[in-house]
């Protein structure tokens, strides 16, 4: 009897052993090796990562190439260099010539680049002008340009009248500017250099400067009747509708535009070219022709 009760229980420690063994997440614990065994294999597998970096060493001094060492500090960043700039040119000679001709004419003398500029007094830039003509030893002869630069936050005097010089014979060049108003002017230099004529004008159209006794001062680009100088930079940069813009370029229909066209044709209309009235619709119809810089 006592063999027929022990069976029993070991056909079921004998299913549960099978049951463990076939469980797929869960090894039995007779296949689990001891701690001896897995300290064994970590140390097996270390040995083993040594003896492949003796190696790879061994390689390397065979070689000759040299283990890194530690990293040197990076090299500090090089400040960028400045570019050049302005220089004092007191001592230029056209700048004492000048000082030594007329008492406190020249401002400001800057040197910058090698091109010498001279900040002269606004009443006597005719003067200054008659003597760089007629000097001697260097006959600044040639007026290469005459233009004009606008500082709307100089109250005093928000533009700047620039003269650009030339000496043919000594091949040298020298900048003069005057700083004036709009209706304060300056005096003009037609009888110095009558190159300067035109110059002027395009001024006086394109900024609005007066130049005294200039023999015909009237607008150069732009028509006798338009309102405004374009080149200031208080004007706006988009269409701007005025008087002009209205009195020439009137509303026309089919037939009256064909008219147009024919007396073009014959040469008997100048003004309001196609090319204006085109522009116009663009601008009025919230167009931008080009983008602008935002």
């Amino acid at each position: 009897m006592s063999e027929d009760i022990k069976q029993p229980e070991q056909s079921e420690t004998a299913e549960s052993a099978a049951k463990e063994s076939q469980s797929p997440g869960t090894p039995a614990p007779s296949t689990i090796p001891s701690a001896g065994v897995l300290a064994g294999a970590d140390a097996e597998k270390e040995a083993m990562v040594e003896q492949a970096k003796g190696r790879v060493a061994a390689v390397k001094e065979s070689l000759g190439v040299t283990p890194p060492g530690p990293t040197a500090p990076k090299p500090p960043v090089k400040k960028k260099e400045e570019g050049p700039k302005p220089t004092d040119a007191s001592a230029h000679p056209v700048a004492q010539k000048l000082r030594a001709l007329f008492n406190g004419v020249v401002l400001e003398a800057v040197e910058f680049l090698g091109q010498v500029t001279l900040r002269v007094e606004r009443s006597r830039i005719l003067e200054v002008c008659d003597s760089l003509r007629t000097d001697e030893e260097t006959s600044f002869n040639y007026l290469s340009d005459l233009t004009c630069v606008h500082f709307p936050d100089q109250k005093e005097a928000p533009f700047e009248i620039v003269y650009n010089l030339y000496s043919i014979s000594a091949n040298e060049r020298v900048r003069l500017k005057v700083n004036t108003r709009a209706d304060l002017g300056v005096e003009s230099v037609t009888r110095v250099w009558p190159s300067a004529n035109w110059m002027e004008r395009e001024v006086y159209d394109l900024f609005g400067v007066v130049f005294h006794n200039h023999p015909d001062l009237r607008r150069l680009l732009l028509p006798p009747d338009w309102e405004g100088h374009p080149l200031r930079k208080d004007v706006s940069l988009e269409f701007v509708e005025n008087e002009w813009t209205q009195k020439h370029l009137p509303e026309m229909t089919d037939v009256q535009r064909e008219q147009l066209e024919q007396r073009r044709a014959y040469g008997l209309e100048l003004l309001s070219v196609p090319q204006e009235r085109v522009m116009r619709d663009i601008f009025r119809g919230g167009k931008e022709v080009m983008p602008k810089d935002k």
